[in-house]
């Protein structure tokens, strides 16, 4: 399939959108932790805002999936950013504490809704050749932002304040909503006319992504796992700070080293999967990913040291890359753009629940069982579910559903 220039255009101007995104993500990230932490002083209400988004998703993945679906996603999108940087930039103003939240919950819904509205709209604008190459660049971009992201964060903070910083992320999502605009919908507008959003029409939605998902029960199993191997990693990075310093021994310096050998590797990685993943077959990305990222969670969990540790944060950076460009593919080549929003939304609804499960027993049990064997028994869940999928991925039988060729 040829892809003509002008179409590699938009695809660029898509790229930079979802740039300026990435890196307003990390910005708010950093800022609203610093934020909250230095208005109440209490690491209890830091935790509290890892939870607002899985708590949001809960409430909103079960019915926007068929709105998505049914209506423009670009004019999702672009609301959605629009919104997130009119919110962000009324926090420097706010005195309360239960403002602020209030805000964060906001922010959070408009979230949920960005995110299936931009993974359809991909799916739907990126021609099914140029969608592994596509999905390549946009891990180096998001493994850039990584480091650009909380690196401009710090220097605003450090030259200004944290609400000026905060200003400056507005002014991102604003960036990456006007980049957007400029891109042309996708979408079937005469589809979205007559579509009612009723509670009938949610069951009927469930109906028929449920349908779907039992029909298609090899992608379901696939991406569950992939799913389930996140919801590890979510469990093991929310404890992390505690790990690396408190039972591994590391320094504050040590541990900071450690996060930019991390990026590092990921930016490292990411350019390698850019450079070659046109030659590397789809069901070889993702089994190495998958491997390897499991291999670098057993390595961290059974670390002593900070080398150890560093080896493996080390190849979770590089193969983070693999995985995702890998398993996004798939995802894309083998979901009906018909169907995108909603099954993309009820796999969202899947994991967040699993986040908040995982993360409430690992906080319960905390107290009872040491830390290291809480992270060698969820680095070893890890290294089931990534067998687990492997193990159907390289089966000769299923080898179509990994032709990048068609969808």
């Amino acid at each position: 399939m040829r892809i003509d220039w002008k179409h590699w255009k938009k695809t660029i101007l898509l790229l930079l959108s979802t740039s300026f995104g990435n890196i307003g993500n990390f910005i708010y990230l950093v800022a609203i932790n610093l934020l909250v932490y230095q208005k109440t002083g209490s690491s209890t209400y830091v935790a509290m805002l890892w939870m607002i988004s899985p708590a949001v998703n809960l409430l909103t993945k079960f019915w926007i999936g068929g709105l998505i679906d049914h209506k423009s996603q670009r004019k999702i999108m672009l609301i959605s950013l629009f919104a997130r940087a009119f919110l962000i930039f009324l926090i420097p103003f706010l005195t309360e504490l239960y403002l602020i939240f209030l805000i964060l919950i906001f922010l959070s819904g408009f979230n949920s809704f960005f995110v299936p509205a931009s993974a359809t709209y991909i799916a739907k604008f990126v021609p099914v050749p140029l969608r592994k190459r596509f999905n390549s660049i946009q891990s180096l971009s998001a493994s850039g932002a990584f480091i650009v992201g909380p690196a401009i964060a710090g220097m605003l903070i450090l030259w200004k304040d944290i609400e000026f910083t905060l200003m400056i992320n507005a002014f991102l999502f604003v960036a990456s909503a006007l980049i957007l605009w400029f891109l042309p919908e996708v979408e079937n507008q005469q589809t979205a006319k007559k579509h009612s959003f009723t509670p009938s029409q949610i069951r009927r939605d469930w109906q028929t992504v449920l349908g779907f998902m039992k029909e298609q029960g090899y992608v379901t199993f696939i991406y569950s796992m992939y799913l389930a191997g996140t919801v590890f990693s979510f469990a093991m990075d929310a404890q992390e700070v505690v790990f690396a310093q408190g039972i591994v021994g590391l320094s504050e310096m040590e541990y900071s080293l450690l996060i930019s050998i991390t990026g590092i590797g990921s930016i490292v990685g990411a350019f390698l999967v850019t450079l070659f993943s046109q030659k590397i077959p789809l069901r070889m990305m993702i089994s190495i990913g998958l491997l390897m990222e499991a291999t670098g969670y057993l390595c961290y969990a059974f670390s002593w040291s900070f080398f150890s540790i560093a080896l493996g944060f080390t190849i979770l950076g590089l193969f983070n890359a693999f995985t995702f460009t890998g398993i996004t593919t798939f995802y894309q080549n083998n979901i009906p753009s018909s169907l995108f929003g909603r099954v993309t939304s009820i796999f969202q609804l899947y994991q967040s629940l699993m986040q908040i499960s995982v993360v409430f027993i690992v906080g319960v049990i905390g107290d009872i069982i040491p830390l290291r064997m809480t992270i060698i028994t969820l680095a070893l869940g890890m290294v089931l579910v990534s067998f687990l999928a492997i193990s159907k991925i390289i089966m000769p039988s299923k080898r179509k559903y990994f032709d990048e060729q068609q969808s």
